[in-house]
């Protein structure tokens, strides 16, 4: 139990970090609803489990090779661009992706949510670092691992709640042309996200462990 708590402690300092999946709970919450965003949480929380599980497993080496990751930058770039357009878009009732609507379904969210979150599979190098960090400094069993792992994944289903919450509170008290402007800025914000990519640079897992040490 104490290596869960770790572990949820551990995962909300990292979501402290907001990124593109955050803006989408966000976006889809106050446009759309609290409940309709249920689904898309626990796929972003499925995403983060798999890339986790393959962090553990070693794929990040292969991952790591020089030719890969310039693929999967320029992949993850180009889908956070167009899910960003996308959005923009959306508030002139014009949609550029096949398969997603305007008004979304539950079944066209979980796949919106999938493309997001799997488009960084770069991630795995970060888990698999930081995990290696950890398992290293806190002298971590198998099974202290794994309990810890699943505190992680537990941390993004907490603050993606909360910020689903938050998005939905909005959505019922801002006008609808505030809330326009408002999507306008988050697609703006997850196209600057896929520019990021682009020039992202591996991050020290020793550095961010040293920071966020309890």
């Amino acid at each position: 139990m104490r290596k869960y708590i770790e572990g949820i402690k551990f995962g909300m300092i990292l979501q402290l970090i907001i990124g593109p999946m955050c803006l989408l709970v966000f976006h889809t919450s106050k446009n759309n609803g609290f409940l309709f965003t249920i689904p898309l949480i626990f796929t972003i929380a499925f995403v983060d489990a798999l890339y986790i599980t393959l962090a553990c497993v070693g794929v990040s080496k292969i991952i790591n090779n020089k030719k890969f990751k310039k693929i999967f930058k320029l992949f993850g770039a180009l889908v956070l661009m167009l899910f960003g357009l996308n959005t923009i878009l959306n508030v002139f009732n014009i949609n550029i992706i096949p398969g997603i609507n305007i008004n979304p379904t539950t079944k066209n969210i979980i796949i919106k949510g999938l493309l997001l979150a799997l488009s960084n599979p770069i991630t795995i190098m970060f888990w698999g670092s930081v995990l290696t960090t950890k398992i290293i400094e806190d002298k971590m069993r198998k099974k202290d691992l794994i309990v810890f792992c699943f505190g992680l994944v537990s941390a993004t289903i907490i603050f993606q709640f909360f910020v689903a919450g938050l998005g939905t509170l909005v959505g019922r008290f801002i006008p609808v042309i505030l809330s326009n402007i408002l999507n306008i800025l988050i697609g703006l914000l997850i196209i600057y996200y896929g520019f990021e990519r682009l020039k992202e640079k591996p991050r020290a897992a020793k550095k961010i462990s040293r920071k966020i040490k309890r």
